[in-house]
């Protein structure tokens, strides 16, 4: 799985490290593997070696912990492991033991841009997390405003689907913004440890998440960074959608007037209006987005990989997309046609809004045609036919994906099926 570029805005990250998660082995390597990613004390690859050489040693009935690993073979230190673990010993940490009703308790996750503490609301008697700017960044206007900016974003929203904000404010010169606590992993989490979803599974969080993006873009907000990072997973399975740090109202002129020209969102979601930075970014972005996020949950791959953030953007806007059905044989061709219809490079040729998306995936889940989808399929055809071409863009892809499903004879059935069904679609529209 490919290590995925930041994004410009903060990452939440709220409850993946929490202490009822680290009960199993899989949920403490998660939280601590992450932690030290996160907090650049070493690289994904690092870590991903050591878990290596702790299965090995699992295999042969020795057991060790992923922290006593990483000191042992060099990757961090006692002391810098202690600091994580600990926020007792985080200057940080002890500048905001005091913020008026809340108790730190614990930090569970590091990053450039921000800290996020376990903590107790006094007054409830309940645990949130609390999302710190570091002092550097404290001190810089356009990254408070944006913090501020997000709390005011999550504000605004109240859905089960979505983390609930509770407070923004400051102390003893940090930014601190209080959110719900989720007690769970990142589907980036999940993804690391078993590298594909089952479609039933990846429907089921994605059709939660669609549900949020409908109540955020009726309520006039865009999110711009839907990525498996920014999904969580609550034990009880319900899926909630985080991190606010890049979300701007629909009709915010100034902000768009600001941003135009400049790439927000994360290289391997991001959806190819905003590569281009156009200024009259909209909802279909965060289709996009949610489509990309669903193909690497069912496919175990980013749609488009490279070796620079650039290479991957550039991708985007040109490189035809390899259908998910022809990557993954398990997965149906409905479920494929969804991801290339909320995936396409032409906003105007996907979803017109969330909930047409939100139906089809509803559709497919109960074992039905995804309706919509393979309209704007076959009205691409027809208008390719009248026009005496068919959409290159659509053609290329297909052919990416049968020149993959020739190296597999499994996939080649699927592969004739599926242009057999888009061929009668097509014949009965020309009919009508």
């Amino acid at each position: 799985m490919a290590n995925e570029p930041k994004a410009v805005g903060n990452k939440t990250g709220a409850g993946s490290g929490s202490a009822a998660g680290q009960r199993s082995g899989a949920g403490a390597n998660s939280s601590i593997g992450r932690m030290v990613v996160d907090a650049r004390l070493a690289t994904p690859e690092e870590v991903q070696a050591v878990l290596a050489k702790q299965k090995k040693l699992r295999d042969e009935g020795k057991d060790a912990s992923l922290s006593e690993l990483l000191v042992k073979y060099g990757i961090v230190t006692a002391g810098q492991l202690k600091r994580l673990m600990n926020p007792a010993d985080d200057s940080m940490s002890q500048s905001l033991q005091q913020i008026p009703g809340f108790q730190i308790m614990q930090r569970i996750g590091a990053g450039a841009m921000a800290s996020v503490y376990k903590a107790r609301q006094l007054s409830l008697d309940r645990i949130v997390a609390i999302k710190i700017l570091p002092k550097r960044l404290s001190e810089d206007p356009e990254f408070v405003a944006r913090f501020y900016k997000e709390g005011r974003a999550a504000a605004k929203l109240n859905h089960n689907n979505i983390v609930q904000a509770i407070d923004v404010g400051e102390y003893a010169g940090y930014h601190y913004f209080v959110m719900e606590y989720v007690d769970g992993k990142t589907v980036y989490d999940i993804l690391a440890e078993r590298r594909v979803y089952s479609e039933k599974d990846a429907l089921a969080v994605i059709i939660q998440i669609a549900r949020a993006l409908e109540h955020a873009h009726a309520r006039g907000f865009i999110h711009r960074d839907v990525k498996p990072k920014n999904i969580m997973i609550t034990r009880d399975g319900n899926a909630k959608l985080a991190d606010m740090g890049l979300a701007r109202e629909a009709g915010d002129e100034a902000a768009a007037e600001a941003e135009k020209g400049r790439a927000y969102g994360t290289p391997y979601y991001i959806s190819p209006e905003q590569v281009r930075g156009v200024k009259d970014v909209d909802f279909r972005a965060d289709i996009y987005s949610l489509g990309a996020t669903l193909y690497h949950m069912v496919t175990g791959r980013v749609p488009f990989d490279g070796t620079t953030p650039g290479q991957i953007m550039q991708k985007h806007l040109k490189e035809p997309l390899v259908p998910p059905d022809h990557l993954n044989p398990n997965i149906s061709t409905g479920l494929g046609e969804v991801v290339e219809r909320a995936m396409a490079k032409d906003r105007n040729k996907r979803y017109a809004s969330t909930t047409d998306m939100l139906q089809d995936l509803e559709r497919v889940a109960r074992g039905e045609a995804p309706l919509q989808a393979r309209e704007g399929v076959a009205d691409s055809l027809l208008k390719g036919l009248g026009a005496g071409e068919v959409d290159a863009t659509y053609e290329a892809g297909r052919a990416a994906g049968v020149a993959r499903a020739s190296a597999n004879p499994a996939l080649i059935t699927a592969v004739i099926a599926e242009g057999v069904l888009i061929l009668i679609l097509v014949i009965a529209l020309l009919v009508k």
